[in-house]
């Protein structure tokens, strides 16, 4: 079954399978799914085709996902960096930008590295 452009998984239950698109999260599915008066617990290989034709309908009309989600969360950046906010700044430096601590934390964002060196010996690899 495919809504917004993306295949989501037949076998898993609806509620699970609708976060496969980016932009719904599982209580926005949860709510979906209340809208278009289906069960949570339903699979989505099991789903009639008036009920896949609902749920396509209120995620296409009703909610921004994929594409233009995306273009909106880059626009946002964008104006960030233009404007040199602080935010800006912290995205276009590859930084966290939330609060969080860099001095421990936030490996993956500035390349995994560790600059502290051990006791400086190394262990010769001869017996003696």
């Amino acid at each position: 079954m495919r809504i917004a452009g993306i295949t989501i998984p037949k076998d898993k239950r609806v509620v699970a399978s609708l976060p496969y698109i980016y932009g719904i999260g599982p209580s926005l599915s949860r709510k979906i799914l209340a809208k278009a008066k289906i069960s949570e617990n339903t699979r989505t290989k099991d789903l009639t085709e008036a009920e896949q034709d609902r749920l396509r309908a209120i995620v296409e009309k009703e909610f921004i996902t994929e594409g233009d989600l995306r273009r909106e969360v880059g626009a946002n950046i964008k104006r960030l960096k233009d404007i040199k906010c602080f935010r800006g700044v912290r995205h276009m430096k590859h930084l966290p930008c939330r609060g969080q601590r860099t001095k421990t934390n936030s490996r993956t964002v500035r390349g995994n590295v560790r600059k502290t060196m051990g006791s400086g010996r190394k262990a010769s690899g001869i017996k003696t």
